[in-house]
C-alpha cells in the first residue's frame, strides 16, 4: 500500500461492500471497486490487489482514494467527463433559429434537418436538439380557417346558448350531412393484427359507390337520426326533415341547428319551414362548421368505422352505418359544450389581427 493511504471501512459501510460483491445482479464495475475497498481495509497491498481483481495500479490507487475522499457513495457514482466534442455556442443556436424562421432556399416549401445541417454546417444530431429546445417543428403544419362572418359573435352565442342553456319544453337538434362516403372494397386481403405486428390494409382500392349520410343529433339526449341517401340534394334534405319530424314527439318545438351550405337554405327548404312552424333553424357562422355537434359523431364514425372498413357493396356500407347510429343510439351520451363563448370571441379577432398585420 502506497505510504499515507488510510482506508477505514465502518460496519455499516462494510455491510454494504459485502452486499455490493455477493448480490449477483450488481454491476461489476461496483464488484470490483468495493473488493478494492475491502482488500485494502484488510491490509493487502496494491500488489495483491492487482492479483485478485485484475485491474491496474492506477484503477486501485483511483477507487482507493474515490473511498477516502467521497465514501461508499462515490464507488457506485461515476465522475461527468467533458465531452470529446466542443459544444456549440450560442450564436450557431440563434443562426439555427433565424434560418428555420425564414424561407428554405431552392424550390422547396419548408427545412428539413439535413438541408438545416448542411446549410449551418453543424451536424444533424445537433440541428435537432436545438429545434427541440426551442420548441421547433419545421415538419409540422396546422391547418386553419377563420369566419369572416360580420354577425360572428351573435350566431355564436345563439348556438352556444342552445348547447348550454337548451329552453324548456323543445328539442335541440344539429343537424349535418356527411357526403361522398365511399363503399371501399381493398384489391387484397390485409393481415390481422399480431403480437409484433400492426394490422395491414392495401392502399389501392375499388369503389363500388358514394352514399350520404343526413344525421341529427338529439343534443339533450346523444341519439341519433340517421339516413342513408343516394343523392345529397334539397329533395333529400326535406326528405330527411319529414322523417325526423315524424321521429319527434308532437308539442314540442325543435331548434335545429345546421352550417350554410346551400341545401339548407334552399327556397323549398325555407318553404317547408313555413309550413312547419315548431321548427327553428339556427345557422353557424361561415367557415365554422367545427361548431355543429354533429361533426363530432361523424369524426367518430370516420375514425372508427369507415377508415379501416372493406365493403363490397354500396348496401354493405349503408347497412355498417345504420349498424353503427343503432349502437350509438344503444349508449348515448348527452353533448356538453365548455367552452365560454368570450373566449372563442376574442380568439378569432386575435387571429385576424395577425393576419392583418402580416398582409
Amino acid at each position: 500500500m502506497r505510504t499515507g493511504i488510510v482506508v477505514e471501512v465502518s460496519p455499516a459501510d462494510q455491510v454494504r461492500l459485502q452486499a455490493v460483491v455477493t448480490v449477483r445482479n450488481s454491476p461489476q464495475k461496483h464488484v470490483w471497486r468495493a473488493q478494492i475497498v475491502l482488500l485494502t481495509a484488510k491490509g493487502h497491498g496494491t500488489a495483491e490487489i492487482m492479483r485478485r481483481t485484475g485491474k491496474a495500479k492506477t484503477a486501485v490507487w483511483r477507487w482507493q482514494e474515490r473511498f477516502m475522499q467521497a465514501g461508499m457513495d462515490g464507488l457506485l457514482r461515476d465522475k461527468t467527463r467533458p465531452s470529446r466534442i466542443p459544444s456549440l455556442g450560442s450564436d450557431v443556436a440563434d443562426r439555427v433559429v433565424a434560418l428555420t424562421l425564414s424561407t428554405p432556399p431552392g424550390e422547396v416549401t419548408h427545412w428539413t434537418g439535413r438541408a438545416m445541417a448542411k446549410a449551418a454546417q453543424i451536424s444533424l444530431s445537433a440541428t435537432q436538439r436545438i429545434w427541440r429546445t426551442h420548441g421547433l417543428q419545421p415538419h409540422r403544419i396546422r391547418q386553419f380557417k377563420l369566419s369572416n362572418d360580420p354577425h360572428f359573435a351573435a350566431k355564436l352565442r345563439d348556438v352556444v346558448g342552445l348547447y348550454v342553456d337548451p329552453p324548456a319544453h323543445a328539442v335541440v337538434l344539429s343537424v349535418d350531412e356527411k357526403s361522398q362516403i365511399q363503399a371501399l372494397d381493398r384489391t387484397q386481403p390485409g393481415l390481422p393484427l399480431k403480437k409484433g405486428r400492426c394490422g395491414t390494409m392495401s392502399h389501392d382500392y375499388i369503389r363500388n359507390g358514394t352514399t350520404t349520410l343526413f344525421a341529427a343529433l338529439n343534443v339533450l339526449e346523444g341519439r341519433v337520426i340517421g339516413r342513408c341517401m343516394q343523392h345529397h340534394r334539397h329533395q333529400e334534405f326535406i326528405r330527411f326533415l319529414n322523417a325526423v319530424e315524424a321521429e319527434i314527439p308532437a308539442g314540442k318545438q325543435v331548434h335545429a341547428i345546421m352550417d350554410n351550405y346551400g341545401t339548407h337554405k334552399h327556397p323549398k327548404v325555407i318553404a317547408w319551414l313555413e309550413r312547419h312552424p315548431r321548427w327553428i333553424f339556427h345557422f353557424t357562422p361561415t367557415s365554422a362548421s367545427w361548431l355543429n355537434a354533429v361533426e363530432g359523431f361523424f369524426a367518430k364514425l370516420a375514425k372508427q368505422r369507415l377508415k379501416r372498413g372493406v365493403f363490397h357493396s354500396l348496401v354493405s356500407l349503408q347497412a355498417a352505418i345504420n349498424r353503427f347510429v343503432a349502437d350509438n343510439n344503444a349508449d348515448p351520451r348527452p353533448f356538453h359544450w365548455t367552452k365560454e363563448p368570450e373566449k372563442i370571441i376574442s380568439a378569432v379577432r386575435r387571429g385576424h389581427q395577425v393576419l392583418d398585420s402580416i398582409h
